[in-house]
Parts: structure tokens; C-alpha cells; sequence
């Protein structure tokens, strides 16, 4: 689904929806008990509910995962009629929903599908002794959609009818808090459409922009976010360039526009990336002449620099303070989705510093798949 032909009205202040927060992040895999498996034993997920055939579901099977603030719902196709079955076939493992906590799901989507908002699907209810969730859900960019869901009571499982999880003892903690941010990826010449999608819909605001260019590759990156900071989603599009950028190569390999990259927050970022290294977790490498310039560029390092470059860890600074981050290689055979490990010591940018030594990193890894 796409909004190309819809027309889109700007938020008015009277009307803006409340947004508390992504509730979850849904990825539809080709099997979710080995992605379960997967998140569990290398990133410390732990699995708290599930659902499938067991519990009425005939088309899909879902874990959630959670670890602090962060859940994960993990979905799979039962049959291969299954619209997941396609999905996956189509894009490979992906984000497929970065649902809202809203006070009113139906709302919500009514003021959304008012501004121009695609309908996927009509406020539902699902309840029991416990409580009731009602969800809706609005199309975004490609085949991702945002559901807004609101939560009367339920208990924490996740919906109603879903069933405890066994077997849920994680494999290692690192420590991952909260989604910092979701990244995503669209065509060249969609960004302005996209931003003005969520400004218009969502009442998100512009914080950043960025043009990076390497000797290889470009892009344009914005990033809109909530009002209150909870939300935020850089947007990146191809740039011109001698070779395709990470961002072609990724548009070539989902077929189409999506989510590039989960990034989780942690508050001691060596702790966490140390314990992810012993779960078998990959990160891109960083060139030793990252480190010999870094003193330079961010200054006061000190005897921390060398722990810095033992575990691969980049950081920035600006006018509100640092951060430090690390980003994974793919965590699928597709060269698509990966995942970003920050630490943020007051700072609110997303790393620009950064931005330039990350595409050399990455346009080393496509160059080893013959994809640069």
C-alpha cells in the first residue's frame, strides 16, 4: 500500500494524536521459533508469549519477546497462503508493524485516516477476564504499516488470547533498555513525501539533516520525531554516487522501501556489547584510522580510547553531550535488517560524525558480497 494519490492535512494543534511510545515492534520471519531462538540466545531477548494454532490462530504463529521496555512480536506463516508467508517470500525477515501506545485506538486512526492515512485495518477489540486491547492500523512506507493500540486492563502477556511462553529463561542480559530510534529506508526522490507523511498524519517534527558522501556512495537522511522525543525515525534515500550505497543495496534486496535498522538503547554500552560479542553477535569493523583521529574530533577520551577500539564502539558529541554506538551486520541472509547498539550520555543527534566512517565500513562488507 502506498499514499502517492492520497492528500494529506496537515496536523492541527487541537487534534494532534498522543503518541506514548512504540508499544512494539513486529517482524514477520520465516519461522518464528527459530527466530525466537535466535533473539534469545544472541541478543537476551526473553520470550514472555506466544500464539498460534494452540490458541486459534490458523494462519500465523507469533513469539513476543521482551527485554526492559523493549518488545519484539515475532511472526510466521502457518500456511502458505498466509499474507506473512508472502510478505516474507517477498521482502525476506523484516519489520512489518511499529505499533503506538495511544488513550484511543479508534481515535486515533479516525484523525489519521482524516489526514490522508491509508486504512489497513478498522479499530478491533480483543479482551477476556483480564482486560481488552483495541488495535487499528494505517498503512506507511512500503509494506509497513503503525497500529495504535490501547490497553484497558490486559494483562501483560501481550493480547488476550495469547498463552504464557515456556522454556523462557534468557541466555545473557546485555542490558538493551529501550528503542532508541527505527531507521528507514525508501527510493530516491521519496523522503520529502515520507517526512511530510508523518509531519501532516502524526504531527511529527524535523530534528536532523544530514547529506553523507564517500569516495563510493551517498545519501539524504532526515529524521522526524514526536513531539516529546519518545518516537523518532531517520528517513535515508539514495544519493548520486560512483557506486549504490548501502541504502540501494538494501532497497534492491527487500524490493522496496523499509525498516533499515532497530537501534536499542543501553546505559553501559561496553557492558552490553561485550556480552553480545560472547552470545556470537557480529559488528562491522571499524578502521584503525577511525581511532586515531577520534581524540581529535571528540576530545577527552583518554585511557578509555583503547577500550573504545577493543570493542569496535564509535562516538560522537554534540551540543548536548555524547553518545557511543555499534551497529551489527545483518541479522538475516539478506543484506537488510540490521541492528544498532547506543549509549547516549545527553547527546540527541544520531551519530554524524559517525555517519561517514559507518558507509566505509558497510561499503567494505558490500564489497565482499559483490554488491558494491
Amino acid at each position: 500500500m502506498v499514499i502517492t494519490e492520497t492528500r494529506l492535512t496537515p496536523a492541527v494543534e487541537s487534534e494532534v494524536i498522543r503518541l506514548h511510545g512504540i508499544d512494539y515492534v513486529e517482524l514477520y520471519v520465516g519461522n518464528a521459533y527459530h527466530a525466537a531462538h535466535f533473539y534469545r540466545t544472541m541478543f537476551g531477548f526473553q520470550p514472555v508469549a506466544c500464539s498460534g494454532l494452540e490458541t486459534g490462530d490458523r494462519d500465523r504463529a507469533s513469539f513476543v519477546m521482551r527485554q526492559g521496555n523493549i518488545r519484539l512480536v515475532l511472526t510466521s506463516a502457518i500456511s502458505p497462503e498466509s499474507a506473512v508467508a508472502a510478505h516474507v517470500s517477498l521482502h525476506g525477515d523484516g519489520v512489518k508493524d511499529i505499533a503506538f501506545r495511544v488513550d484511543d485506538a479508534s481515535a486515533a486512526f479516525d484523525t489519521a485516516v482524516r489526514r490522508g492515512a491509508v486504512p489497513v485495518l478498522e479499530p478491533s477489540v480483543s479482551e477476556d477476564g483480564d482486560g481488552r486491547v483495541t488495535k487499528a492500523t494505517i498503512a506507511a512506507c512500503g509494506q509497513t504499516v503503525h497500529s495504535f493500540v490501547t490497553r484497558e486492563g490486559a494483562n501483560s502477556l501481550f493480547f488476550p488470547h495469547y498463552r504464557p511462553a515456556t522454556n523462557s529463561r534468557p541466555a545473557g542480559a546485555p542490558g538493551l533498555t529501550e528503542i532508541d530510534h527505527v531507521a528507514i529506508s525508501v527510493e530516491a526522490g521519496a523522503l520529502d513525501r515520507w517526512v511530510e507523511f508523518y509531519e501532516c498524519v502524526l504531527g511529527f517534527h524535523r530534528s536532523h539533516e544530514e547529506d553523507i558522501s564517500t569516495e563510493h556512495s551517498a545519501m539524504i537522511s532526515k529524521v522526524v520525531q514526536s513531539r516529546d522525543g519518545q518516537i523518532k525515525f531517520p528517513m535515508m534515500e539514495p544519493a548520486p554516487g560512483r557506486r549504490k550505497s548501502q541504502i540501494d543495496e538494501y532497497l534492491t534486496f527487500h524490493r522496496g522501501p523499509g525498516v533499515q535498522h532497530l537501534a536499542f538503547l543501553s546505559d553501559n554500552i561496553g557492558h552490553t556489547a561485550g556480552i553480545l560479542r560472547e552470545n556470537g553477535v557480529e559488528f562491522l569493523s571499524t578502521p584503525a584510522a577511525y581511532y586515531s583521529m577520534l581524540e581529535a574530533r571528540v576530545g577527552g577520551l583518554g585511557e578509555e580510547l583503547q577500550s573504545l577500539q577493543s570493542l569496535g564502539l564509535l562516538v560522537d558529541r554534540d551540543e548536548w553531550g555524547y553518545l557511543k554506538q555499534v551497529f551489527t551486520r545483518p541479522v538475516q541472509s539478506r543484506p537488510t535488517l540490521f541492528v544498532e547498539i547506543i549509549e547516549r550520555v545527553g547527546a540527541r543527534g544520531f551519530g554524524a560524525g559517525n555517519i561517514k566512517a559507518l558507509f566505509e565500513a558497510v561499503e567494505r562488507e558490500q564489497a565482499m558480497r559483490g554488491n558494491l
